[in-house]
């Protein structure tokens, strides 16, 4: 019987049944390991390079790159390999890293020429703090953040921020914040919510300030360049604006920057009988819109002033003033002189090759620069900026033609962008190792924001484009800003330099309560 029964197990279960089972299990097995490799092989690779992804929905490379990847841009090539190579040489442990947060996928020209000149002058500092500080610690690492062309994948961003500042890579500081936008302000609020300190260099919107209110919206921000405020301020002590022969155009609704400089202007011809203009321009002010029409009808009231209006006061982005620009060339009435008073973005316009130069030659383009070469090089002011800080850098530039430092790519130092961010990540590195306690090799993430309201009188910082003295709340307190002209060759002439408080600051450049 027991042989029976083996028997029947074997025809009936192993022979036929279990067969059967085991051959539909591997079948099974097969299509699944089929279907999981199919899966694997055609499944889009959406990296672009360590730290950096196309996000879903965008092709835009965002993230934090710690390599030379050029975020598709063929002029910071040369550049990034001089930034990598810097990167490279340092020691494991013995540096933090600084993160330059910009829209590096950029596509608008005058923006890119400016990104290039940003990167320069951060890179030029990292290399300084490296190399020409008597050994001072931490070494500097420099990163490139990127939150894309308008800033909306902040959030992603700002997210690979501060893992590398929980991580190995100690990101101790954020610079750049090129632009005043609503996205940037919100990248900066939560970068600064979650403990990062960040240094704005040429943000200049009030709104993007603390200490505005009383408040302090942003801990941990510190800013290199005045605000619009300030900037207006410097340039109604630098021009006499009056209300009775000022008129002003503005963008509405504008942004962060477009909208207090507006609020500044107006203030300065509170009064006048002239109703302010305004223009819409699109969502993305880096492109032409219809604006150019409404500037052409604007010209028109331009002239129907009357003859003692000689000023026009500009509250609007780089693209809308080269427009405006150009429709003022071919305003009817030729007869009168007409001076464009605007703020820093006009400096975009010394490489805009769409602007019309011949519309320069009866009407003047004057702006409140961040920074100028020839600020501090003739009968430079005793106070507030020397020769000797600009001479530091020109140095660097001499050297950065070819390896050790450079090469770096074409310099043009009329914008200020290389200037500016020269000092800002002269800033951060400042704020940095004055963090760093003794026998220790980095500082707390928390208490590098620490730092902003002690740089003051002998601690103030010797930047390029002028002292750096921070008030309690980390905004500059009477900062150079140098009134530029665009000339019709297109060039940035210096024409002086002018004062928020209407002088410079005193040689202790301690702010007053």
């Amino acid at each position: 019987m027991r042989r029976g029964f083996w028997v029947w197990l074997r025809e009936h279960v192993w022979e036929i049944p279990l067969r059967r089972y085991l051959a539909l299990l591997l079948s099974a097995a097969l299509v699944a390991g089929l279907a999981f490799a199919v899966r694997t092989v055609t499944r889009e690779d959406r990296s672009c390079a360590p730290g950096v992804v196309r996000l879903e929905g965008s092709d835009e490379c965002v993230g934090v790159s710690t390599t030379a990847y050029d975020f598709g841009q063929p002029r910071l090539r040369e550049l990034l390999r001089a930034i990598d190579r810097e990167n490279r040489s340092l020691k494991e442990g013995s540096y933090v890293t600084v993160a330059l947060l910009e829209p590096f996928t950029a596509t608008d020209r005058d923006t890119v020429n400016h990104l290039l000149h940003h990167l320069q002058g951060t890179y030029l500092a990292q290399y300084q703090a490296n190399h020409s500080a008597n050994g001072q610690t931490p070494a500097i690492r420099l990163a490139l953040a990127n939150h894309g062309a308008g800033g909306d994948h902040w959030e992603h961003t700002v997210d690979e921020l501060e893992r590398l500042a929980k991580g190995p890579e100690r990101l101790r500081a954020v610079t750049g914040i090129g632009q005043s936008t609503d996205f940037t302000k919100k990248a900066v609020r939560e970068l600064t919510r979650r403990g990062i300190p960040v240094i704005g260099s040429s943000i200049t919107a009030d709104d993007l300030a603390n200490g505005q209110n009383g408040t302090d919206p942003f801990p941990g921000l510190a800013r290199v360049s005045p605000t619009n405020t300030d900037e207006a301020r410097a340039l109604a002590s630098f021009a006499k604006v009056t209300a009775g022969r000022a008129l002003l155009v503005y963008d509405k609704p504008g942004d962060p920057y477009t909208r207090t400089l507006q609020e500044s202007f107006a203030r300065l011809i509170e009064g006048s009988p002239y109703e302010p203009q305004p223009f819409t321009p699109p969502a993305d002010r880096s492109q032409e819109g219809t604006t150019a029409n409404t500037f052409r009808q604007i010209t028109h009231l331009v002239c129907d002033t009357s003859r003692d209006t000689d000023t026009i006061l500009f509250a609007g982005r780089h693209t809308q003033l080269r427009q405006f620009v150009n429709a003022l060339g071919g305003r009817g009435c030729q007869d009168r002189k007409f001076t464009v008073l605007t703020g820093d973005e006009g400096s975009y316009l010394t490489g805009d090759h769409d602007l019309d130069r011949t519309a320069l030659r009866n009407l003047s383009v004057r702006y409140t620069a961040l920074a100028h070469p020839d600020a501090f090089t003739e009968d430079p002011p005793r106070t507030g900026g020397s020769e000797a800080d600009t001479r530091a850098l020109n140095g660097l530039l001499a050297d950065s033609v070819r390896e050790p430092v450079g090469p770096i790519g074409p310099i043009d130092l009329e914008d200020g962008q290389l200037i500016i961010a020269y000092d800002a990540m002269r800033l951060a590195v400042h704020g940095i190792r004055e963090a760093t306690p003794d026998g220790r090799t980095d500082p707390p993430l928390a208490d590098v924001g620490l730092q902003w309201p002690q740089v003051k009188g002998s601690l103030r910082v010797n930047g390029a484009s002028g002292w750096i003295c921070l008030d309690v709340h980390g905004n500059p307190y009477d900062k150079a800003v140098p009134i530029v002209e665009l000339t019709p060759q297109g060039r940035a002439r210096f024409v002086e330099i002018a004062w928020p408080e209407g002088k410079p600051p005193g040689k202790d450049c301690l702010p007053p309560s």
